[in-house]
């Protein structure tokens, strides 16, 4: 079978997409892979031997300039435009998105050709590129068991797949706590701003100076967190970048971050309690921290009800309580079977 896979313009949206092309070449399916300018070097290292690679021309749209929105559809436009005509080549006989506006015109394409298409939402709150492409498919695939705004007026089957994650987290799923009073923090590939300002007061606050910190933030931020650690004698490891981050997680009691998708799920994977905090602009993480919250794994806390008052009381509850701990860990862990699931929904 040919199978098309369309990508978006960010990391999220493209090793899902990854790791589904490689199990279904290994299948000994044909696959093309398309990306925009944003992601390709990420796509041209991390694909499969064996598939095929194009490239589409996209943007975003979210941009305040009304003349950046207009270059951005119009790159759209155009990218549809040609995939219509190179279907008509390619005859993929299947079609997977992934989200994001690069993804679009793949998903055009194979309405005008009718060629069943199949879209993948990461978050628990459908993004705008999947809402607006919705339209043009049949079968949505989504990472959490329930996922907000979808519009009730579009017939579309909604299968709960979840999220593809990486090898090394699907090997340490399940792991134990070290229970040794580690705290993971950490706000993502940029670090965040709100976590560097209310951790460090929290921590210094409360009478346990038994927990280890890892905190990773921005790379200006590092030397000013070593030392104010350092200065209030709390055991502490910053950095700016954590290579291996299942590794890093597995040797965590708790963690404090972000809830991004990929972070959510990772935790789920592995099986860790969590303080999420969502970006507090972006109701897709709000999203996903409440979905994560729900099944018992930790606390879903907006960003302005993050202060150092409450987290130094939270924080003194959960590590002088480490049943708790290993009951949030326990109720956090969700079977990641992601892969399987997309391939064989969409193969069969």
């Amino acid at each position: 079978m040919k199978i098309w896979i369309a990508t978006g313009g960010t990391g999220g949206h493209v090793f899902p997409a990854l790791s589904v092309a490689e199990e279904l070449v290994a299948s000994g399916h044909k696959v093309i892979i398309s990306a925009d300018g944003r992601v390709r070097k990420m796509v041209k290292e991390g694909a499969p031997k064996g598939a095929k690679l194009t490239h589409v021309w996209a943007a975003g749209v979210g941009a305040k300039s009304k003349v950046k929105q207009i270059i951005a559809l119009s790159k759209i436009a155009f990218s549809a435009s040609w995939l219509v005509f190179r279907f008509i080549f390619s005859k993929p006989e299947r079609v997977v998105a992934f989200g994001g506006y690069a993804s679009v015109p793949a998903v055009f394409a194979a309405h005008v050709w009718k060629i069943p298409t199949y879209l993948h939402e990461q978050n628990a709150a459908i993004g705008r590129a999947n809402k607006f492409a919705l339209r043009w498919v049949k079968t949505l695939m989504t990472s959490f068991p329930t996922v907000k705004g979808i519009p009730e007026k579009i017939n579309v089957k909604v299968v709960y797949t979840g999220l593809p994650v990486r090898h090394d987290f699907l090997s340490a799923a399940g792991c134990p706590l070290p229970k040794k009073s580690n705290l993971l923090v950490t706000g993502g590939s940029l670090g965040a701003q709100i976590l560097d300002e209310v951790v460090p007061t929290a921590l210094i606050q409360m009478k346990n100076k038994k927990i280890f910190v890892t905190h990773q933030t921005r790379p200006e931020n590092v030397a000013r967190l070593q030392k104010l650690y350092a200065d209030n004698k709390i055991r502490a490891n910053v950095l700016s970048f954590i290579h291996d981050m299942a590794g890093t997680i597995v040797d965590a009691d708790l963690v404090i971050g972000r809830s991004g998708a990929s972070t959510v799920v990772e935790l789920e994977t592995i099986g860790r309690g969590a303080i999420l905090v969502p970006l507090n602009i972006n109701p897709d993480q709000a999203a996903n921290a409440e979905s994560f919250a729900k099944l018992g794994g930790g606390f879903a806390i907006p960003q302005e009800k993050f202060t150092p008052k409450w987290l130094a009381t939270t924080l003194t509850e959960l590590f002088d309580n480490p049943s708790r701990l290993e009951k949030m860990a326990k109720k956090s862990l969700v079977p990641n079977n992601a892969v399987k699931k997309i391939c064989d929904e969409i193969t069969k």
